[in-house]
C-alpha cells in the first residue's frame, strides 16, 4: 500500500509540472480570472506567472484569447475608466493606473475619450460630496480641497472649474 502512494505522488508532481507548462491549461485558468472580471493582457500574463505558469504559455494563452475575442485591452480600458469615473477619479490618475495596467498611450486616451465624461462636472461633484455646499473662502481650505482633487486625478482646469479658483 505504501508503494502505491509513492506511485500516486510521483505521477501527481508530474502531472503539477505538466499543468504549469501547458497551453491548454494557462487557458483554462486565464478563463477563470476572465470570468469574474475584464483584464488587460499584460496584467492577464503577469497574474498567470504568479500563479506558477511559464511566462512564454501564459502569453500563448493571453494571445489565442485575444484572437478569439475573449480578451480585448480595449473593453478592459473602457470598463476600468467607467468604474474610476463612478469613483469620482480623473483622468489624470486614469492614465496612470492604466499605464501600469500594460495598457498602451493609444488605448488609453480611446477609453477616456469614449467615455465622454465631463470631467468639470464630475470634479465639481467630488468637491461637493468631500466638502459640502460652501466655496473654499481662505487659502488653507481651497489648497486643501485643490489638493484632495489633485489626488483624485483631476487636471488643474478642473480643479479651477470646481473650487473657484
Amino acid at each position: 500500500m505504501i508503494e502505491l502512494h509513492k506511485e500516486i505522488s510521483d505521477l501527481l508532481s508530474t502531472a503539477e509540472e505538466d499543468r504549469f507548462s501547458s497551453a491548454i491549461e494557462a487557458r483554462k485558468k486565464a478563463m477563470v480570472f476572465l470570468a469574474r472580471r475584464e483584464y488587460g493582457q499584460t496584467e492577464l500574463v503577469n497574474k498567470l506567472v504568479n500563479k506558477g505558469y511559464m511566462r512564454q504559455v501564459a502569453e500563448q494563452a493571453i494571445v489565442e484569447l485575444t484572437a478569439a475575442g475573449l480578451q480585448s485591452d480595449q473593453r478592459f480600458a473602457a470598463n476600468f475608466v467607467r468604474s474610476r469615473i463612478s469613483q469620482g477619479k480623473g483622468p489624470v490618475r486614469m492614465r496612470s493606473e492604466l499605464g501600469q495596467r500594460g495598457i498602451d498611450s493609444i488605448g488609453i486616451k480611446q477609453a477616456i475619450e469614449a467615455a465622454g465624461a465631463d470631467w468639470d462636472e464630475l470634479a465639481c461633484e467630488v468637491r461637493l460630496k468631500k466638502f459640502g455646499d460652501a466655496r473654499p473662502v481662505d487659502f488653507k481650505a481651497k489648497a486643501r480641497q485643490m489638493r484632495f482633487l489633485q489626488y483624485r486625478g483631476f487636471e488643474r482646469d478642473h480643479i479651477k472649474a470646481a473650487t473657484g479658483a
